[in-house]
């Protein structure tokens, strides 16, 4: 299956497709990423499909769905806008969106369904929904546990740039096998951290996903944090005094089950 790119005027978009595949039901989120002067921005669609026969579910697209009549379906969680989120403080960290005007993000309408144990994308944290998936929102609370993250290695090289590109830009997760079935929104994000000398300055570029996960496992975390809260302008790699000295996106330890 071929991936798309699409780039304009130094800005990166890429593209995000979901594949349900039998008979492990795989989940593979395909990122294609390009680094054109470092901007982050996106663009966005998912395609989940049984096999080869796929059925398209398009990820939320601010400059399209606002306009649509009747509203388009989505799993993945409404976003107003392409750019990043700077300012940790806000609630808009946790799945994007805009406070200001009263905008925050909204839960999408459907979910899609994924085993325990299968693999997706660059995600780093999931959370259970506690009610109906379509109208939970988590607010301040934390509940979030982080199931993966890739930073900057040993070698120097970048997950979100260098990894991505000589994988074939492919980056897969392990859901948890042990974790107990539910629904819970899989958070996906990139921080950008050319511009974070001093704060604000990193960028954050979360998105969220919702997914029913099946399977006969019992366990469920124990550690949690939240968003916002998870980050600070004091959090070690949100500002550093040169570029290079950033050797992780993420170095607190993994939160697992």
């Amino acid at each position: 299956m071929r991936l798309i790119v699409l780039a304009l005027q130094s800005r990166i978009y890429y593209q995000i497709r979901l594949y349900l595949i039998k008979p492990q039901l795989d989940l593979l989120q395909y990122l294609k990423a390009r680094t054109m002067n470092r901007l982050f921005q996106r663009y966005k669609t998912s395609k989940i499909g049984i096999d080869s026969s796929a059925s398209e579910n398009s990820g939320y697209q601010p400059y399209i769905d606002p306009y649509l009549n009747p509203a388009p379906q989505r799993i993945v969680r409404e976003i107003p806008r392409n750019g990043p989120v700077t300012d940790l403080s806000l609630i808009d960290v946790q799945c994007d969106g805009w406070t200001d005007g009263g905008f925050t993000t909204a839960p999408a309408p459907i979910y899609a369904t994924v085993a325990a144990g299968s693999q997706g994308s660059m995600i780093s944290y999931m959370a259970r929904a506690p009610s109906d998936i379509t109208k939970w929102s988590p607010g301040t609370s934390a509940v979030w546990f982080k199931v993966a993250e890739s930073g900057k290695t040993s070698d120097g090289k970048w997950a979100a740039s260098d990894l991505l590109t000589a994988s074939n830009s492919i980056y897969t997760f392990t859901i948890p096998k042990n974790l107990k079935a539910g629904r819970h929104i899989i958070r996906h994000e990139i921080i950008a951290l050319h511009a974070a000398y001093t704060y604000p300055g990193a960028q954050v570029y979360p998105s969220c996903i919702q997914v029913q996960v099946t399977g006969s496992g019992t366990a469920l975390p124990t550690s949690f944090v939240s968003f916002p809260g998870a980050y600070t302008a004091s959090t070690p790699f949100i500002t550093h005094s040169k570029f290079s000295e950033c050797n992780s996106l993420i170095l607190d330890s993994l939160l697992k089950i």
